[in-house]
C-alpha cells in the first residue's frame, strides 16, 4: 500500500481509540447502559472525520508533547477506580497502602489494571499524534488539560482533605468522641458477631427477587435495625469492622505515621475498642476469618485490641481436608463455619468464662462472589457473574450455620450479631443498588432480644455502643466513640447533623485523627492549648447532642 494512502488512513486508529475510551467511561461514571459507548464513539469519530482532525488544511507537523498527558492519566487511574469498585473512597487507597495488600484475592483485578494500563497508552499515543499533526489540537488541548484538573473527583478529594491544613475547627468530631466507659454488666453472655461481606440491607428490596430472603428470615427471631447508612471512611472491610467495633471512622495514619514508608505496626492503637473492653471482663476472644489476616492489617487490628486467638487462611490451611477448595481470596463459607463452630465448642468446653467470637465470610465479596460448592449443589451451576447468586448463597449459609449452633445449645446466654462489614461494590445489580436507599445489615438475636424492628437514622459507628448495651454494659449518655445506642432515645450524630455535614467534618478532622494513631504519630501541641471559646457553634453543633422527639 502506497506510503500516501497510509498516511490517510492513520487519523482513524487515534480517533476509534479515543471514541470507543471516551464511550466506555460515560458508561463507568453515568447509568448509560453498555451499548451507548458504540453510540458515542461513533459520534466521537463522525465528528473527527467531518472536521478532518489529524488532517488539516496547511498542516505543520511539530514534535510537542501535550500538557494534557498527567491529566489524561490522573483521570484513567478515577475511572478505573470507579469501575472496579464504584464508590471511590481515597482514605481505602491510602490506608492499604500503608497497612498492606499483601494476599490479596484480586487476582482479576490485576489483569484489568493491566488493561487499563495498555488502553491509557493507547490514549496518550492517540492525543500526543493528533497534537502533532493538527495545530488545532496542539491549542485545544491545553484548556482540556485544566478541565481535566478541575473535574478529576480524585483531585477534588485530595484537595477536600488538604483543607484541614488551614481549616477553622480540626475537631470538631475529637469533641463529640466519648471514651466507652462502661458499668458492670447486668448479666454476661457471649458473643457471635457474624460480618457477611458487602451483605447489604437494600438487597431485601423486592427488585432483587428472594435474594434476602434467609436473613429476613433471621430477622423475624430478632432485633432488626434499619436506615443504619454509610459515612465516609467506613465503606470497605477494615473500616466498617472498626466503625462498628471502635465507635470511629478509619482515618487513614498517612503521613501522621512517623516512618511512612514502612508498613503500620498496630492498628487505631489510640481508642479502646470492642475488644479491649471485654478482654477487660474476662471474655476470651477469637476472630476467624476466610481471607488471610496480612491483608489490610486484620491480623494487627485483632490481635492489638486483645484477641486471644486470630485466624485467616493460612492458619486454616493445614487442618483442611481439601486444601484446593479455596477461592482466589480463600476460604468458602462453609469451610469457615465449619471452622468456627469448632471453635465456639471449643471455648464452650472449656467453659474459662464467657467468649467472644467474630468471623468474616466472603461469599458476597464484588464483583460476583464466592459462592461455596454446598451453595451451588443446592442453588444450581453459577453464571460466575450474578452477585445475586452469590447473596442469596451467603445469607443461607449464615442463616443454616446459626440454626445448626442453636440445636447443639451452643448459642445459649449467647447474643448473636448479624452484620455487613459495609455496603457493596461495583456488581452486576449496581444501577439498581444505586437508585435505591441504601443501608447495612444489622441484626440481633438471643435470649434477652424481643423481636421487632427498630428504624433509625444511624451509621456503623453506632453499631459499636448498640452491642455494648446489648450485652449489658451501662454506658455514659448511652455513647461509646462517636456512636449512639439504638437501643436508647438519644439522637445519633446523623438524626442531628446529618450526614452530609458528618461527611464534610471528616475531611476537615485532624484531632480525631491524631487520637486513632496516637503512639505512632509525631508529637503534637496540645490542643487544649488553645482555648475552647475560639470555637464557635450553633446549638445544633454542641457535643451534648439534643434528644429526638418521639
Amino acid at each position: 500500500m502506497p506510503s500516501s494512502r497510509i498516511l490517510k488512513l492513520t487519523p482513524w486508529l487515534p480517533l476509534a481509540t479515543i471514541g470507543l475510551s471516551l464511550g466506555y467511561a460515560a458508561t463507568v461514571l453515568t447509568r448509560l447502559p453498555w451499548w451507548a459507548l458504540f453510540l458515542i464513539a461513533a459520534g466521537w469519530i463522525g465528528t473527527g472525520l467531518k472536521l478532518s482532525w489529524g488532517r488539516p488544511a496547511n498542516a505543520r507537523y511539530r514534535k510537542v508533547w501535550p500538557w494534557s498527558l498527567v491529566p489524561l492519566s490522573l483521570m484513567g487511574v478515577y475511572v478505573y477506580l470507579a469501575d472496579s469498585f464504584g464508590n471511590v473512597d481515597l482514605g481505602a487507597v491510602f490506608f492499604h497502602l500503608q497497612a498492606g495488600i499483601a494476599e490479596h484475592g484480586g487476582a482479576s483485578k490485576m489483569v484489568v489494571a493491566v488493561l487499563y494500563t495498555l488502553t491509557m497508552l493507547g490514549i496518550l499515543c492517540s492525543i500526543t499524534w493528533l497534537s502533532r499533526h493538527d495545530q488545532r489540537w496542539r491549542l485545544a488541548e491545553r484548556y482540556f488539560a485544566i478541565i481535566l484538573l478541575a473535574t478529576n473527583p480524585l483531585l477534588y478529594g485530595l484537595g477536600q482533605r488538604s483543607v484541614a491544613v488551614v481549616a477553622d475547627d480540626r475537631e470538631w468530631l475529637n469533641r463529640r468522641y466519648m471514651p466507652p466507659m462502661t458499668g458492670e454488666q447486668s448479666h454476661t453472655p457471649n458473643l457471635l458477631i457474624m460480618y457477611l461481606e458487602s451483605l447489604e440491607r437494600t438487597y431485601s428490596n423486592e427488585v432483587f427477587d428472594d435474594a434476602y430472603a434467609d436473613l429476613n428470615t433471621l430477622g423475624e427471631q430478632g432485633l432488626v435495625f434499619e436506615g443504619i447508612r454509610q459515612m465516609e471512611n467506613t465503606g470497605w472491610t477494615m473500616a466498617g469492622m472498626i466503625a462498628s467495633q471502635c465507635g470511629v471512622p478509619l482515618m487513614p495514619a498517612g503521613l501522621l505515621h512517623d516512618t511512612q514508608f514502612e508498613p503500620l505496626q498496630k492498628v487505631v492503637p489510640g481508642v479502646d475498642c470492642l475488644g479491649d473492653i471485654l478482654s477487660a471482663q474476662g471474655y476470651q476472644l477469637s476472630y476467624l476469618g476466610g481471607a488471610s489476616t496480612q491483608f489490610a492489617g486484620k491480623g494487627l487490628f485483632y490481635r492489638g485490641h486483645q484477641f486471644n486467638s486470630v485466624k485467616g487462611k493460612e492458619e486454616f490451611l493445614p487442618d483442611m481436608e481439601d486444601p484446593e477448595y479455596l477461592n482466589s481470596w480463600g476460604l468458602h463459607d462453609d469451610t469457615l463455619y465449619d471452622f468456627t463452630a469448632d471453635e465456639i465448642r471449643r471455648l464452650n468446653e472449656e467453659d474459662s468464662g464467657p467468649w467472644a467470637v467474630v468471623n468474616l465470610n466472603l461469599a458476597g465479596h464484588a464483583p460476583s462472589g464466592f459462592p461455596s460448592q454446598t451453595c451451588q449443589d443446592r442453588q444450581g451451576t453459577f453464571d460466575g457473574q450474578d452477585i445475586l447468586y452469590s447473596v442469596e448463597c451467603s445469607a443461607h449459609e449464615a442463616r443454616v450455620f446459626i440454626e445448626q449452633l442453636q440445636r447443639e445449645g451452643l448459642l445459649d446466654n449467647t447474643l448473636v450479631v448479624v452484620l455487613s462489614d459495609h455496603l457493596t461494590m461495583r456488581v452486576s445489580v449496581w444501577d439498581q443498588l444505586t437508585a435505591l436507599d441504601r443501608d447495612n445489615t444489622l441484626i440481633m438475636l438471643g435470649d434477652y432480644i424481643a423481636p421487632q424492628r427498630i428504624r433509625r437514622d444511624a451509621t456503623m459507628l453506632d453499631v459499636f455502643p448498640t452491642i455494648l448495651e446489648a450485652l449489658g454494659f451501662t454506658l455514659n449518655d448511652h455513647r461509646a466513640g462517636l456512636g449512639v445506642s439504638l437501643l436508647s432515645e438519644k439522637s445519633t450524630l446523623v438524626e442531628v447533623h446529618g450526614i452530609e455535614t458528618l461527611n464534610e467534618r471528616l475531611r476537615e478532622e485532624t484531632a480525631l485523627q491524631h487520637r486513632l494513631w496516637e503512639g505512632l504519630t509525631p508529637r503534637r501541641r496540645e490542643t487544649e492549648d488553645t482555648p475552647a471559646a475560639q470555637v464557635t457553634e450553633t446549638p445544633a453543633d454542641q457535643a451534648d447532642e439534643v434528644n429526638i422527639t418521639h
